[in-house]
């Protein structure tokens, strides 16, 4: 059954499950191995949850709150709990005991699943603190010393729980409307208390639909995805875990971001999702090795990425020279550096937040594909994405079908369709001042370029609008900051000011490398004050200034003494600090530099 046709997710899985049988699906490792679990293995688990969940006395529309890394169990847990006819409540596992307590009370949750002692520790304080929460899951042994409120039960135990159960869980899980909540998903809080966020079962089927729709020229078979972003997030839940399931692909779940490059080598993964922050990371990465070959081979990179960014920007400006030259290194260079990606990558999917054109045009020119696209939590998440015949650097690519999208007249982009949350969970007046006539307020701005495709300008409340009266996207000029090597992170401030200033995170390689080369002594956090690191520094942002108007140059700045969301790349929402959040730590400093 496609995704299209489908009442439920639930559904689509059992379906698949029992088409695919005994086909390797998820992929772990263990003992130094990836081990598979087949389609058959994760159905048998998925009914055995249910039932062990209905046992625990699990009612239709109840809530169950998930806290585990990304493994065949976070899986698993989630189709039984909507099997059962609950509500799945994902959480970051990197959440503080407040940040569990407010989504266990939130959402009025009765239930928990959880992975480790480690995340136990905090998620089973908060529980400690809630008297409606009746029961908790483990996955793995938690060795428990502390008295709790709230019965623990094993992974085994929740399996064989519901045995003598007579109950038929795929009929009953067909019950399952488009309509209904499959999840409530908690946003990260930057705009206040964190909202949970209802995605039905349609929304995130109507994004499988047109996922497809998007990839399915790059000829979709037996597909391997590498699951790396938190599967909490509503992109890796959507686009990472539900979509290969509806393709009938593999999922191997990678160790961590220190063994990413490790894994698609031993994985070779055909589709990846990621969200920019790593990109600009390996990128460094890669310029810091290319520049420490030097010679021949730092030529030969440099003259690859020229020759390959001409010839995906205008084919026509290569010479018949140039055109020989560049089929050579396909060979010489693009090989080699697909290898290092598994050799088998058909496309990086980026999304999460806006990906810098210079770094898409240089992994294009590498014969990286990456296609970016576009969304929010509040629309399942994804709403359009670039086609791979016709990628665009600037843009996200045209709207998804079955889904209308409109900029209102401040420039702000509306979005229409089945992909729209149900609301925010036991907010109403939220839910109001989000979606107006059916029509779903991003807060981002954006344009329609000449093939209708989408293109995002800014956040609605990060535009800066400057003494003058010039209107100042910050955006663009921090991913050209966070484009030089000496540059990890930046934030560019000046609203009601007559010049902009910034606040520079230095790059960790790059600060350590330079602290060597000029004999800093002590560790890396004294470096901040140092007046050679500001100079050299500066020598970086003139470079960036040489680029940009006057009203965009960067006059002034300041080192931030730790780094701000450095785990980006992670999509952790604790970590992911935004805008006016850094202006509350740094807003005293920021403001000094206009004396």
């Amino acid at each position: 059954m496609k995704a299209q046709n489908c009442p439920n997710l639930t559904t689509l899985f059992f379906d698949q499950a029992k088409a695919l049988g005994d086909r390797p699906f998820l992929w772990v490792k263990q003992n130094g191995r990836f081990v598979p679990m087949t389609w058959r293995q994760a159905a048998d688990q998925v009914m055995a949850l249910a039932k062990g969940l209905k046992a625990q006395g699990l009612q239709d529309g109840d809530r169950v709150v998930l806290i585990s890394e990304n493994r065949p169990e976070w899986l698993i847990s989630d189709l039984a709990i909507m099997a059962a006819g609950g509500i799945t409540v994902p959480a970051y596992i990197t959440n503080t005991v407040e940040d569990h307590r407010h989504i266990v009370d939130n959402s009025q949750a009765v239930g928990m699943i959880i992975s480790t002692s480690r995340l136990a520790e905090n998620a089973l304080q908060a529980a400690h603190l809630n008297d409606g929460l009746r029961f908790a899951i483990s996955i793995e042994d938690l060795k428990l010393q502390q008295s709790l409120n709230v019965d623990v039960m094993g992974w085994q135990a929740a399996l064989d729980a519901g045995r003598d159960l007579d109950i038929d869980i795929v009929q009953g899980a067909a019950r399952l409307k488009r309509t209904d909540t499959a999840c409530i998903i908690y946003t990260s809080g930057t705009g206040g208390v964190p909202k949970g966020v209802m995605l039905s079962h349609g929304s995130i089927l109507h994004n499988l639909v047109g996922a497809t729709n998007v990839l399915s020229s790059l000829g979709l078979s037996d597909e391997v995805f590498l699951s790396f972003l938190p599967l909490s997030h509503s992109y890796e839940h959507t686009a990472g875990q539900f979509f290969p399931m509806s393709i009938g692909a593999q999922i191997y779940y990678a160790q961590g971001a220190d063994k990413l490059l490790s894994n698609m080598a031993e994985c070779k993964p055909t589709i990846m999702m990621a969200v920019p922050r790593l990109y600009e990371m390996m990128h460094a990465r890669i310029m810091r090795g290319v520049e420490k070959e030097g010679g021949k081979k730092e030529a030969l990179f440099r003259k690859t990425v020229e020759l390959g960014s001409r010839a995906f920007q205008d084919p026509k400006s290569l010479s018949f020279g140039e055109q020989v030259k560049n089929f050579a290194l396909e060979k010489l260079v693009r090989t080699k550096v697909r290898k290092k990606f598994g050799g088998r990558l058909k496309a990086f999917v980026s999304g999460g937040a806006p990906l810098n054109p210079d770094i898409g045009l240089f992994f294009t020119a590498l014969g990286i594909r990456i296609l970016q696209g576009y969304g929010q939590t509040e629309s399942g998440p994804v709403v359009c994405v670039n086609v791979p015949e016709k990628i665009k650097m600037n843009a996200v690519g045209p709207i998804f079908p079955d889904t209308e999208v409109k900029i209102a007249a401040d420039g702000e982009i509306l979005i229409k369709g089945e992909l729209v949350m149900n609301g925010y969970w036991g907010d109403e007046k939220a839910t109001a001042q989000t979606i107006i006539d059916g029509w779903l307020h991003t807060g981002d701005i954006g344009i329609f370029d000449e093939d209708d495709h989408l293109q995002i300008t800014d956040r609605k409340k990060d535009i800066i609008v400057n003494s003058g009266g010039d209107n100042i996207a910050p955006q663009r000029i921090e991913g050209m900051l966070t484009l030089e090597p000496q540059i990890s992170q930046a934030m560019v401030y000046g609203d009601q000011r007559a010049h902009l200033v910034a606040l520079l995170v230095p790059d960790a390689d790059w600060l350590g490398e330079w602290a060597t080369r000029n004999n800093k002594p002590g560790d890396l956090a004294s470096l901040y004050l140092d007046d050679d690191l500001h100079t050299a520094l500066a020598k970086t942002v003139s470079h960036v200034n040489a680029h940009l108007s006057n009203i965009e140059k960067v006059r002034k700045f300041i080192v931030a003494t730790e780094p701000f969301g450095i785990d980006n790349a992670q999509l952790t929402p604790t970590l992911k600090v935004r805008r006016h959040k850094i202006k509350d730590v740094y807003g005293d400093l920021l403001t000094a530099l206009y004396g």
